[in-house]
């Protein structure tokens, strides 16, 4: 029995001059609609009304269309902007289930997309390497690899100047079988990841490489007459800057995270909390925070390296490989001593080597890390059979083939 798959397949569009402007339209109508539902919703709030649900926001999109102040919506495919809405709501949701923060106005220029949901308006055409979109007729693209399955979604987006389309499709594939054994992570700074069976893999900081023409570029853009056409040309060149930025990380992390779901069934990772680890130490005029400069470092540096992404991506491309991603509680994992198990903050008196005051077990602090979060792995699933709960983060209770045959 095969299992069903969702993927995303992104390319680069080529259009012509009209078509560029049309999707610069759509997109522009989408955050108008986003922003006109929200402000909608929070003037209901203040007024005491209950909040409107898809359906009748639906109902205020129609009449938006066919007002006579806002009748240029009626120009953009109805469902795109149908979607704007969509994730309106859930926006909303994911507010009210404590996973994001409230629902913000979009600005121009940010984030520019629409969604184009029903696949039967949209024509694929690979082999001339072209696809038909709804009041955009047939868009070129750059066909870099095949796409697989059906289509069931198309999101065209807008970034460093440059328009894109992924296409999200869903197949049926053959149950994978996992191949390798178990692993054990380690995050750092100086070394990105560091295996338990001593492997490591040196971050690309790829923020860090670009930071000095970064700063170049936007002290040049300071320099200029805002919204003049040498402000444009200068703002366009940092945003290839950081077009280049981010690339390179993304394709750094897809590397790292490919090889490794494709040699280890388990994979065992400290259940980090990036978003807080990250956090700013300036605190405030009353209190106001220690080591501010350093503590600054260390955030730029993680965020830099792209922990979250990672882990992201190793959970999903494990699951397509049949592995099992495995989140550990990070407490004293680079302080206990693989040897004989003493647990101090003196075993580690420097960054990058432990020795353990108890035993003089020597090894590479991370190694010393990614081991005890393979061994906290294990004890996971030990708990798991003997019937006692494990703690939020483990994934399928049938982990523990892989991990007793590690």
């Amino acid at each position: 029995m095969g299992m069903r798959r969702f993927q995303a397949f992104k390319f680069e569009l080529r259009p012509d001059g009209h078509q560029q402007r049309q999707m610069r339209c759509f997109a522009g109508a989408c955050r108008f609609v986003y922003n006109r539902a929200l402000a909608l919703q929070k003037a209901r709030y203040e007024q005491g009304e209950k909040r409107l649900g898809y359906a009748g926001l639906c109902k205020s999109l129609t009449e938006w269309r066919h007002n006579q102040e806002t009748a240029w919506l009626a120009d953009a495919p109805v469902h795109p902007l149908q979607q704007a809405l969509k994730d309106l709501e859930r926006a909303y949701a994911n507010f009210f289930a404590k996973l994001a923060d409230f629902p913000r106005f979009k600005k121009k220029g940010q984030s520019d997309s629409f969604r184009y949901p029903d696949p039967k308006q949209i024509k694929l055409d690979q082999g001339n390497s072209r696809i038909f979109l709804p009041k955009l007729g047939w868009l070129r693209y750059r066909n870099s690899r095949e796409v697989l399955g059906e289509v069931r979604n198309v999101t065209v987006s807008q970034s460093c100047g440059k328009w894109f389309m992924s296409i999200q499709t869903e197949r049926e594939v053959e149950p994978p079988i996992p191949k390798g054994g178990a692993v054990g992570i380690d995050m750092g700074i100086a070394r990105f990841v560091t295996l338990s069976d001593g492997t490591f893999y040196a971050p690309l900081n790829s923020f860090k490489r670009h930071e000095k023409a970064l700063r170049k570029a936007q002290q040049a853009l300071s320099r200029k007459v805002k919204f003049s056409n040498n402000w444009r040309k200068a703002k366009a060149r940092i945003q290839r800057i950081h077009a280049r930025i981010g690339n390179a990380r993304r394709d750094f992390l897809h590397k790292i995270s490919t090889t490794i779901s494709q040699n280890h069934a388990v994979v065992c990772i400290e259940d980090l909390q990036v978003r807080n680890m990250s956090k700013s130490a300036a605190g405030s005029a009353e209190a106001p925070g220690k080591n501010v400069r350093a503590k600054s470092g260390l955030n730029k540096s993680i965020l830099d390296q792209g922990w979250f992404e990672f882990r992201r991506q190793l959970d999903y491309k494990l699951a397509w490989n049949g592995g099992w991603l495995v989140k550990v509680p990070p407490q004293n994992t680079s302080r206990t001593c693989p040897a004989c198990g003493h647990v101090s903050a003196d075993n580690r008196q420097t960054q990058a080597q432990f020795v353990c005051v108890e035993c003089g077990f020597e090894e590479n602090a991370d190694v010393v890390g990614a081991i005890n979060v393979l061994r906290a792995g294990h004890a996971r699933f030990a708990c798991e059979v003997s019937g006692i709960p494990p703690a939020a983060g483990t994934h399928r209770s049938d982990l523990g083939v892989a991990l007793c045959h590690a």
